[in-house]
């Protein structure tokens, strides 16, 4: 039964500084199923010293003790991969399969690709007479989010372990219990006590003081842009390194020599997957404006067999949103595109058809949709397309990077020499050509709005390293 009310801190569960928990929500019935304890300050400081101990000997750590650490801890999650796909499907309200293979999956993707890293990774390299060694960056606040919950705390966690850094996690409130399984994983792993600690928590209390530590010398946050603002902000006093990856409003360029059928079908399914709650999620969709309504009937087919219901049920494609305000969030953007005069192709405002409780969301799509609409710039969060034309191939990469935002980018094309002269041209830290999904040992990560730092593979490892100069080394 895993523990909801103690926090992980320097290798044993502990009680809370001060005794105070809050309810989580199944988003599929509305319902509490059970109360997490909430840290404070205390709970904090309490963790800091732990993980400050603890990186004294954990950063002298050969690559050998953190290979076979690594090992272990990816033997001990694969034995608990059901258990964390049930909870995130019960508090964030992913569909039971898609929890069990996909965000459980990520986390061990994650797992494994940090190892394969870790044991060819160049700690050293000689530059004249000096030395340039890699070193951990020291103890790491990470902050981490609801939508992909294992997805980001492996590949913050796992790095962290491969470079000799210590941490302390706080998950989101939404889906601590994934989290909680996690820790009980490092610890049957036999993580050092120290090494990683978890508190469960508020922004506004475990955050900031996260943020804020003096004893915290780098955070690595996942979440909106404006809460990433006030992270950096906080941090600064401290010239702490700061590492965000933010939100997105990801264009999806077809171009008219692609294969429509299969890109547009491709790209409203990528975008109504996980309810929509992708940062990276293809939510902008950029076509040839002769092709639009002949577009718009293709996204139509593929929205109205998405089905919209309880996660557990069998021949559901999509669970609810994570919680009420978000729900109410994206209506109200729903109906902001409506108001401002976009075509409304499929869905629409209200809870699909059949459903009476829970935080569902009609599949929609918006087409005509211009770059002065609400709902072209807003990152609604949920499963909502919009569809918009453009004369030509320069019109569609300008409306692309017509945003903030610069995470990710979709390019499909008749030729992939087609796909890559665009995909060049679009300012996203990922650009994905002709459907071919993210390559894990590629970095991820976003320019402009969508945030600072990357990770995954060689490049999330070096987030957690300081490249120090040793001249003099290499001297005769």
């Amino acid at each position: 039964m895993t523990n909801r009310m103690q926090f992980y801190i320097d290798g044993s569960w502990v009680d809370p500084a001060v005794k105070k928990s809050i309810p989580v929500v199944n988003p599929a019935t509305e319902e509490a199923m059970y109360e997490i304890a909430v840290g404070s300050k205390a709970d904090v400081d309490k963790a800091v010293a732990a993980a400050r101990r603890a990186f004294e000997t954990f950063s002298q750590t050969s690559r050998e003790e953190r290979v076979a650490l690594l090992e272990k801890i990816i033997a001990v999650y694969k034995t608990r991969m059901k258990d964390i796909g049930a909870a995130v499907s019960d508090e964030m309200g992913a569909p039971l399969p898609m929890a069990e293979k996909m965000q459980a999956g990520a986390g061990l993707g994650h797992l494994a690709s940090t190892l394969e890293v870790l044991k060819s990774y160049q700690f050293e390299e000689p530059i004249g007479s000096a030395v340039v060694v890699r070193e951990p960056v020291g103890v790491i606040g990470m902050i981490t989010p609801w939508n992909w919950p294992l997805n980001q705390i492996a590949c913050k966690v796992a790095p962290a372990i491969a470079a000799g850094c210590t941490m302390i996690l706080k998950p989101s409130e939404y889906t601590p219990s994934s989290a909680l399984i996690f820790a009980e994983i490092l610890h049957e792993a036999g993580v050092p006590k120290g090494v990683f600690n978890l508190i469960n928590g508020l922004g506004p209390d475990v955050g900031v003081a996260m943020s804020e530590h003096p004893g915290i010398d780098m955070i690595s946050f996942t979440g909106s842009t404006r809460a990433g603002i006030d992270v950096a902000k906080r941090a600064a006093n401290t010239v702490k390194r700061v590492s965000q990856e933010l939100g997105g409003k990801s264009p999806n360029i077809i171009l008219d020599d692609a294969d429509f059928t299969k890109a547009v079908a491709g790209g409203v399914a990528h975008m109504f997957n996980n309810s929509g709650q992708s940062c990276n999620a293809p939510s902008r969709m950029i076509v040839p404006q002769a092709k639009i309504k002949e577009i718009a009937a293709i996204a139509k087919a593929v929205a109205d067999k998405t089905k919209a219901g309880d996660p557990r049920a069998e021949g559901t494609t999509i669970g609810p949103v994570v919680n009420r305000i978000q729900w109410d969030k994206i209506q109200g953007l729903i109906q902001k595109g409506i108001d401002e005069g976009a075509t409304l192709v499929a869905g629409g405002p209200g809870l699909p058809e059949g459903v009476n409780k829970g935080f569902y969301v009609r599949p929609t799509i918006f087409s005509d949709v211009t770059s002065d609409m609400t709902i072209a710039n807003e990152e609604i969060f949920g499963p909502v397309l919009v569809i918009m034309g453009a004369k030509d191939e320069a019109e569609a990469v300008k409306i692309a990077n017509d945003t903030p935002y610069g995470l990710a980018g979709y390019v499909s094309a008749g030729t992939v020499e087609r796909a890559r002269k665009v995909g060049r041209q679009i300012r996203a830290g990922n650009v994905n050509l002709n459907g071919v999904p993210n390559e894990r040992t590629a970095p991820f990560g976003g320019y402009k709005q969508s945030g600072n730092g990357r990770e995954w593979g060689k490049f999330g490892l070096e987030e957690y390293l300081e490249a120090k100069a040793i001249a003099g080394f290499n001297a005769a």
